[in-house]
């Protein structure tokens, strides 16, 4: 064929095509576009003591996101999951990897307070949205706030502060206090003093362990010798079935007031025995919420997992709500991150705890639970304080 033969030849297919397309009769090749995946990092622990929390939130989480149907305008989840072993010098260089290499979209994580700051550093200097489904420490939404962090669990500060009132309120003047000298037992003593004290009480005593050491013993002898009326704790997991079993072995139980942040009694009951009864704590969440939504969620949880769900698998699952708030507004376009995290702070969140709102510092604007440990459950006995919300000290977003 000649050049010039190839030129009208080319030429005539080119005013054919346009002439047919016109013509609505046009036939040209198909391609399929695979729309981007939406990628999930989590970064929880999975080892060690808190493998078990880590386990629950995941859990959790990825129940909320199956019965979303798992897809979003047609872009599919993708996870990426770190094992962050609870330990803050590793929490930096474990966000930025699912950053910088895995490209995530998102960032879920984590339970120790001191690695979720190292996450908030990471989110902050690279604006990627990172939603904290327990770490309760207040500086990541109060002094280190961000229009892209948000919090589905509480602070520190939040479950203990509304204890103050509930005993003050009993008669009960004059209180001793005991926690691990860390920022989360700081914060939660923090917590009930301000409410002890606005509603009349005072602390008499502050007294602390290093962390995480259960030598109660001494301490025990000490409250024994200054006779308070009630005693404020905080402690979770081995610590706290230790210091319940030792309050009953020192003859206390029954005569001074034990008193707590529910993480004192959640998840441990079995353990503890005879030592935990009658223990009165506040918290976010508790057993018997006689709600439909929170009778589903056990009911489903534990026929997915063959595990009853707890509390740390409902601050799990309402990471998971959240998100699907975001990601249902832009259709699962991440690239439109304004809407995206402008939906998450307007979200009403229906969840097993009762439904919730995100305060101007993102963190659940909650109800707090009174709850008493009755025939190995944390039951609940009413609300101590209504859509409580951090003060967000510091904040200025």
């Amino acid at each position: 064929m000649s050049k010039n033969q190839a030129f009208h030849r080319r030429g005539f297919l080119k005013t054919a095509i346009a002439a047919a397309a016109v013509a609505g009769v046009v036939s040209l090749p198909s391609f399929a576009y695979a729309q981007s995946k939406i990628k999930v990092g989590l970064m929880l622990p999975y080892t060690g003591t808190y493998a078990q929390l880590g386990v629950a939130i995941t859990n959790g989480f990825k129940m909320a996101m199956s019965e979303s149907g798992g897809k979003f305008g047609g872009h599919e989840l993708e996870y990426f999951t770190v094992d962050d072993e609870s330990s803050p010098p590793k929490a930096t260089d474990n966000a930025n990897a699912l950053v910088t290499r895995d490209k995530v979209d998102v960032l879920v994580g984590t339970v120790h307070s001191g690695v979720v700051m190292g996450m908030v550093k990471v989110a902050r200097d690279s604006g990627t949205p990172l939603i904290i489904p327990n770490a309760g420490a207040g500086a990541a939404t109060g002094s280190q706030c961000a229009p892209n962090i948000f919090r589905t669990s509480f602070t520190n500060w939040q479950p203990a502060y509304p204890m103050g009132k509930v005993l003050a309120d009993r008669g009960i003047k004059k209180a001793v206090t005991l926690t691990w000298k860390y920022g989360a037992g700081i914060e939660a003593i923090e917590g009930f003093k301000e409410g002890f004290k606005k509603a009349g009480g005072t602390v008499v005593k502050e007294l602390f362990l290093p962390f995480p050491s259960v030598e109660f013993q001494p301490l025990l002898t000490e409250i024994a010798s200054i006779k308070p009326d009630a005693v404020f704790v905080f402690f979770a997991g081995g610590g706290g079935v230790k210091l319940m079993k030792d309050w009953q072995a020192a003859g206390l139980k029954g005569k001074i007031g034990l008193y707590g942040s529910g993480f004192l009694t959640d998840g441990v009951l079995d353990a503890t025995g005879s030592a935990a009864d009658g223990i009165e704590t506040t918290l976010h969440y508790g057993d018997g919420i006689e709600t439909p939504k929170n009778k589903t969620f056990r009911l489903n949880y534990a026929k997915t997992y063959k595990l009853q769900p707890d509390v740390y698998a409902v601050q799990g699952y309402d990471a998971g709500l959240l998100l699907v708030a975001g990601l249902k507004a832009v259709k699962g376009d991440m690239s439109k991150k304004k809407e995206f995290l402008s939906a998450m702070e307007k979200a009403k969140i229906d969840s097993p705890r009762g439904a919730w709102t995100m305060s101007k510092a993102h963190n659940p604007v909650q109800d707090i639970y009174l709850r008493k440990v009755v025939n190995g459950e944390n039951k609940v006995t009413g609300v101590a304080q209504k859509a409580l919300a951090d003060p967000a000290r510091g904040c200025k977003m």
